[in-house]
């Protein structure tokens, strides 16, 4: 069982350092054979990022293999994912991380329990603590993952705006590959996109009972001003993306 933790960056030098941290943090034992990686694309950084890489890079732990885009504009979120992915291992199961967020030290061993007992499971998800800018716990903001029965109603919730997925998830790159990877061209919501052909795939994710990572709030999130509006327009882009094969399945289009 072979993790590929994927993780561009774009001028985040404060934080970078400390996410490269909490994946070389983490331990997989008792998994038989479990091993893990850490992709990260420094994408066209203005800062001292490049150079922070090459000394992490250096140092003791898990395997950090870098790239480079030297701009000089930064890849959208879609084509820098690519990118990564396509240098992890065929039987990888990826693990998307924010450049400025914390992954738990026993996420990837949880991840591995779950893939071992759900044989047929493609992608799982978990929760997730949302935390400020100092890692303050921020209460009343966690990121709770809801069970559901079928594809469609998870669907149904997504285009609802009752439910979302952010990078609390892990995923086959076999079923990375079977839906085309991450769409190149969409400023926001790429990851929205790439688990709604997930689900239009017919795979449902397996819920798992863990805590996956720290989700930063800071002042240059590049959410910031997503707001209720802003994500209901983005759930229109999708679902006119998709109308044929979600209105079959009797989704309405978000109002």
């Amino acid at each position: 069982m072979h993790f590929a933790v994927i993780t561009p960056t774009h001028n985040r030098a404060a934080y970078l350092p400390e996410a490269v941290q909490s994946v070389r943090a983490s331990v997989l034992a008792p998994l038989p054979e479990a091993s893990y990686e850490h992709l990260v694309l420094e994408n066209a950084c203005t800062d001292d990022t490049a150079r922070l890489l090459r000394d992490l890079a250096s140092a003791d732990g898990a395997p950090l293999r870098t790239q480079s885009h030297p701009g000089p504009e930064p890849l959208l979120p879609g084509p820098a994912r690519n990118r990564l992915i396509r240098e992890a291992a065929p039987n990888a199961w990826l693990v998307p991380l924010d450049d400025d967020d914390v992954l738990l030290q026993r996420a990837l061993y949880h991840y591995g329990v779950h893939i071992g007992a759900n044989p047929a499971g493609k992608w799982f998800v978990a929760d997730f603590l949302r935390v400020d800018q100092e890692r303050r716990y921020l209460p009343g903001e966690d990121y709770y993952a809801w069970r559901f029965d079928s594809p469609t109603d998870m669907l149904r919730a997504i285009f609802r705006a009752e439910h979302f997925i952010q990078g609390n998830v892990c995923y086959s790159r076999a079923l990375f590959d079977e839906v085309g990877g991450y769409d190149e061209n969409l400023h926001m919501a790429e990851d929205l996109d790439l688990y709604v052909r997930f689900l239009l795939a017919g795979h449902l994710p397996v819920v798992c009972p863990h805590l996956s990572h720290l989700h930063r709030f800071h002042s240059s999130n590049v959410s910031i001003g997503v707001d209720a509006a802003r994500h209901g327009a983005d759930l229109q882009v999708l679902f006119d993306k998709y109308t044929g094969q979600l209105t079959q399945l009797g989704i309405e289009r978000p109002g």
